[in-house]
């Protein structure tokens, strides 16, 4: 018999007191922590302004550089364009997170 057999032996027969019994401590629902019932929703919400905030800016420097290089730039307002589906891309992340992260994790 070699070691490894006899080890596996050991372990199968080790007594498992520390395990969780099923459905109690690893389904658990999310809970928030005590005194963070009010302070993670204005984080969230304030993450959620800043981003959408600088989504529009995003927006506008995409248009200013698909204007500026209408004329003898095309490389300029062609990385405008493709800045289009960047930022539209991360403002539909940001604004669908709050909608699915506890969609998926509930």
């Amino acid at each position: 018999m070699s070691l490894i057999h006899a080890l596996s032996d050991v372990v199968a027969l080790a007594p498992m007191a520390d395990a969780p019994k099923p459905g109690t401590d690893w389904d658990a629902p999310p809970a928030s922590p005590p005194g963070m019932e009010t302070v993670m929703p204005e984080w969230v919400g304030w993450a959620k302004y800043v981003a959408i905030g600088a989504g529009i800016l995003g927006l506008i420097a995409c248009g200013v550089m698909m204007m500026v290089g209408r004329r003898n730039r095309s490389h300029l307002s062609a990385e405008g364009a493709s800045g289009l589906l960047w930022v539209l891309g991360g403002l539909s992340v940001v604004t669908l997170a709050a909608g699915v992260v506890p969609a998926i994790v509930t």
